[in-house]
């Protein structure tokens, strides 16, 4: 197994190791003592809500609070810990704990999980990533325990607020409201709104973030991906959150009733989840076609790099905008910040953005062909919401066909863990070529 192991890139080594983790998964909630009746999950639902835990998605073919015991409970939240944090992650803690060396190859695995430029500090970042986790989510969990004992008796409200702290930190969106009903029930309310945009944001921000807000009072300074990270996410927060206020005012079937203050908390969290949580305070087959054309926007586009969320990341888009536009001005760089953009980022920025695209058009229309009786804009929401691993549904997941079951896993799979990474797990990176070609030219537009 280790001789195997060394044989593979990291790239390969981090597709395995998922893998690996969701057929675990299967198997475990395949067991009777993991399901209300006693029988267990059938295997390609057990796959299926493993694949949805371990990518940190949150479509569910069947509700959770329903259909699992707590062991099948705790089993989800334990794939969406390994899944949102990372494999390499865990066995790096782990390794530190029993004050085992970390290898050149582990540092590489990690420097690919986190997506970061180099393997310098990849330990000491991995620690810190560990311990902020852990202390956010002990903080988000506690706040919302604290709310719900309001409601229940303090030991479910303990429950089920630490299983809601780490599933939206980990922007997983599984919830144990049970109905398929998520948290609409609570769109209103400003502790479980409030707690959990932040459990949400915080964790779809990337641990290269964060990690540099830590060292901020020393270095003084943020990189370019920080900042880009940090700008492009306050815009879309907030851009979002006053295009879905608009969207939705007067629609009587999301947020027409609501009060003014009940408004705001539900725009802005509607604004935040397609980022890529999964969890809702609105019910999803009543938003206007405006926001659901924002919230697969939204969805696409995700969250930072290195994070929990998926789509195909804030920088990505920013890049991309900004590329158009000097473009369209005539100019050759692309600048940021005061800082020219390498060519090579561009051009992956383009493969990402572009391929991307093409398995959310490609899934949509296979999902068209195996899934009938369903408008358009509902296949291209749940294609988007797969593939950007967020989790939020218009009702069809939970009524799939085998196939679109299959087609879905798929997705999830490749959102989570990345199709640069899958592509070069599969085929090995070559250097610079040693010769050039003669330059060329097409007529285009």
């Amino acid at each position: 197994m280790g001789y195997l192991l060394n044989r593979l890139n990291p790239s390969a080594i981090l597709v395995l190791g998922f893998a690996v983790i969701i057929l675990i998964g299967t198997g475990v909630l395949s067991l009777p003592i993991a399901t209300e009746d006693g029988k267990g999950l059938p295997f390609l639902d057990a796959f299926f809500t493993a694949t949805s835990a371990t990518c940190v998605t949150g479509l569910v073919v069947v509700d959770t609070a329903d259909t699992f015991t707590m062991f099948g409970e705790l089993s989800i939240l334990a794939m969406i810990q390994i899944g949102g944090l990372g494999f390499m992650t865990f066995t790096t803690f782990l390794f530190i704990m029993l004050r085992k060396k970390i290898s050149l190859k582990e540092r590489l695995l990690l420097k690919e999980a986190f997506n970061a430029s180099s393997t310098a500090g990849m330990v000491k970042i991995a620690k810190r990533i560990f311990i902020f986790t852990f202390v956010m989510e002990f903080l988000g969990g506690a706040v919302l325990a604290a709310r719900f004992a309001y409601e229940m008796p303090v030991s479910k409200a303990i429950y089920y607020g630490f299983f809601h702290a780490i599933s939206n930190f980990n922007n997983a969106g599984f919830d144990l409201m049970g109905g398929f009903r998520s948290l609409t029930e609570y769109v209103g309310d400003p502790i479980v709104v409030l707690v959990i945009c932040t459990m949400i944001v915080t964790g779809g921000l990337g641990f290269i973030v964060i990690n540099e807000l830590y060292e901020y009072h020393q270095a003084r300074r943020l990189s370019l991906h920080t900042k880009v990270v940090l700008s492009t996410t306050a815009v879309l927060l907030v851009g979002g959150a006053v295009l879905v206020f608009l969207f939705e005012y007067t629609n009587m079937k999301t947020m027409g009733t609501l009060t003014l203050p009940e408004k705001i908390l539900g725009a802005v969290f509607h604004s935040v989840t397609p980022r890529t949580a999964g969890a809702n305070t609105l019910p999803m087959a009543d938003l206007t076609h405006g926001t659901l054309l924002l919230t697969i926007f939204l969805m696409f586009i995700g969250g930072g790099s290195g994070s929990t969320a998926g789509g195909i990341k804030v920088t990505t888009f920013t890049v991309l905008v900004a590329a158009i536009f000097r473009q369209l001005q005539g100019k050759e760089d692309v600048v940021l910040f005061k800082r020219r953009i390498v060519t090579e980022t561009i051009l992956k920025v383009m493969t990402l953005s572009l391929s991307g695209g093409f398995i959310v058009i490609a899934v949509t229309f296979l999902l068209s062909l195996t899934e009938k009786n369903y408008d358009f804009i509902v296949y291209l929401f749940e294609a988007t919401s797969a593939f950007g691993t967020v989790g939020l549904s218009m009702g069809l997941t939970p009524e799939l066909s085998v196939i679109g079951k299959v087609l879905i896993i798929i997705t999830m799979f490749i959102g989570r863990v990345g199709i640069i990474t899958i592509v070069f797990s599969i085929v090995k990176k070559t250097g610079r070529e040693r010769y050039q070609y003669v330059k060329g030219n097409v007529m285009i537009g």
